[in-house]
């Protein structure tokens, strides 16, 4: 049976979003870490996202494996690619974004593309072609403080103009108000004039219904995970995907519950916050981290207690390495910025091993770069994917070799989630198990 749709996302989180959406809308879903070196089962699924860490890794390194990745779901039958990157289009001026979308486009022998970033379920909005996050433009949102892809222009025409040689432009909102048929034929206007990359103004799911409707069989659609969840109606009405329950259904979760969480953005600090509130926390520090290993130590020490000892029990608590912007920045100053991310990555992902490996059945991970880190660490390779707790966030399942139940793993991105989402996550999982 060969798949729907053959998504390829550039961090672990995305993928995860973008999976769950896919799910929400009808569609079996597997998330593989990496480009697979096996072929999966793929019966029962019918769509299949390849999570790659290419937000913010060199240019040629995030072409190179975006390559492979089409190679191998092409490979698989996928009917439409879809690239996958964050609804606040995080890159730099050289990429990753437009590099990766024109070489999609020509190894797919094709000549154009949209750009659908928006995400309304979750307040990231485009109009006129400049991202809103909430009521707020995309560089005053706390996005031009990012550690790695800091956004400081929200006009997304000119961004990715930056990013490519070809010519890019504006699928207006006036257009779409018009509906599917004269949305497509804005876009043959715009491949006439020579126009590769269209950037599609969206306020709301009408919108995204409309965009699907008119891209569904493009070869190739690049955005964040609100087009996801409009697509797989068009499937169906294209005769491409047949109609299932319980897309998202999962095997019951066990075991202690621990939140790791190396996200610096504003949602995350909240939910942190919020979740010390009335949770156990342990706190890391990138310094303290560059001294040795005493501090990931005594953090292992706290979740051992508190988790896995004879007074654990339900209550989930929290190992993070969340911080305001100016500590973050001090830390950056005098570690450097990658050296002083990777020793929190390398912590949490370590603490992560050694706890599941002891037991913890339920996880929760905030943060793309940190959920890549204890991915690799754990050596997953596949997940498939549950209900949504928040939009953008399901609960995942996998199977860690040599344990005989799954670990039940949320990848949430920093940006992502409710205030109270940490516990929140655990109480859904719950009220799953009990169902």
């Amino acid at each position: 049976m060969s798949i729907v749709l053959g998504a390829i996302a550039d961090d672990f989180t995305g993928a995860t979003d973008l999976a769950n959406n896919l799910v929400r809308a009808g569609m079996r879903t597997s998330q593989v870490i990496g480009i697979p070196r096996e072929i999966h089962a793929l019966d029962d699924v019918d769509a299949v996202v390849v999570a790659l860490k290419s937000r913010s890794c060199p240019v040629a390194d995030a072409v190179n494996d975006s390559l492979e990745a089409l190679h191998w779901l092409k490979a698989q039958g996928a009917r439409q690619i879809f690239f996958k990157y964050c609804s606040t289009f995080d890159s730099t001026d050289e990429g990753n974004i437009g590099p990766v979308a024109d070489a999609l486009l020509e190894a797919l022998g094709t000549h154009q593309t949209v750009m659908v970033p928006a995400f309304p379920a979750n307040g990231r909005t485009v109009y006129m072609g400049h991202l809103f996050v909430g009521d707020r433009l995309l560089n005053d949102s706390g996005m031009q403080h990012h550690p790695l892809n800091p956004m400081t222009d929200a006009d997304l025409v000119r961004v990715l103009s930056r990013q490519t040689s070809h010519r890019v432009s504006l699928l207006p909102r006036p257009v779409l108000d018009k509906g599917a048929e004269t949305a497509k034929t804005h876009l043959d206007d715009q491949l006439a004039q020579g126009v590769r990359h269209v950037i599609c103004d969206t306020l709301d799911e009408a919108d995204l219904q409309v965009l699907a409707s008119a891209v569904a069989e493009l070869p190739l659609v690049t955005g964040g995970s609100g087009l996801g969840q409009a697509l797989p109606a068009e499937y169906r009405r294209l005769g491409w995907l047949e109609k299932v329950d319980n897309a998202g259904r999962l095997a019951p979760a066990h075991g202690p519950a621990l939140v790791l969480s190396g996200s610096c953005s504003r949602a995350t600090l909240g939910q942190v916050e919020h979740f010390l509130a009335s949770h156990d926390g342990f706190a890391l520090d990138p310094l303290a981290l560059a001294e040795g290993n005493e501090q990931a130590e005594q953090a292992l020490a706290f979740a051992r207690e508190r988790l896995l000892g004879p007074a654990g029990g339900e209550a989930p608590v929290l190992i993070y390495a969340s911080a305001a912007p100016d500590r973050v920045r001090l830390a950056q100053q005098r570690l450097g910025v990658a050296a002083a991310g990777e020793l929190v990555e390398r912590a949490l992902a370590g603490l992560a091993k050694v706890l599941v490996a002891e037991g913890v059945g339920r996880l929760v991970v905030a943060g793309g770069e940190t959920s890549g880190a204890v991915v690799s660490a754990l050596g997953i390779s596949e997940l498939r994917i549950g209900e949504q707790i928040d939009p953008g966030v399901p609960w995942t399942q996998t199977h860690i070799e040599g344990h005989e139940l799954p670990l039940s793993l949320a990848l949430k991105s920093g940006n992502f989630g409710g205030v109270d989402f940490f516990s929140r996550a655990f109480d859904a999982l719950r009220e799953e198990r009990l169902s």
